[in-house]
């Protein structure tokens, strides 16, 4: 059963930083490109960094130079370190398999996310 549990998020400051984890089962993971999508209250899902299985990444124009993708394949994660956070990051954050041009391998199995909320 393919199955992405996201973790790590919070409440942060304009400015701060978050690491967000997601941990992946229930397919080949190191074979796959892995992304990070958010949704901002009231807009769509949006794609926000793709990382290959062997860690090039692409990264949304909105947080180029802030946020940074890796993963690890021998514990199927994959991380986001966000910095100068600002508040419109703020969204729920998730996970899933697939990269740009693929779009989400799994959209029946999304995970519950994970909030960051970003406000002073």
């Amino acid at each position: 059963q393919v199955q992405f549990v996201e973790s790590g998020g919070g409440l942060v400051q304009p400015g701060g930083s978050l690491r967000l984890s997601c941990a992946a089962s229930g397919f080949t993971f190191s074979s796959y490109s892995m992304s990070w999508y958010r949704q901002a209250p009231g807009k769509e899902r949006e794609l926000v960094v793709s990382i290959s299985s062997g860690g090039i990444t692409y990264y949304a124009d909105s947080v180029k130079g802030r946020f940074t993708a890796s993963r690890d394949n021998a514990k199927n994660m994959v991380y986001l370190q966000m910095n100068s956070l600002k508040p419109e990051d703020t969204a729920v954050f998730y996970c899933n398999a697939g990269g740009r041009n693929t779009g989400a391998l799994y959209p029946f199995y999304w995970g519950q996310g994970t909030q960051v909320t970003v406000s002073s």
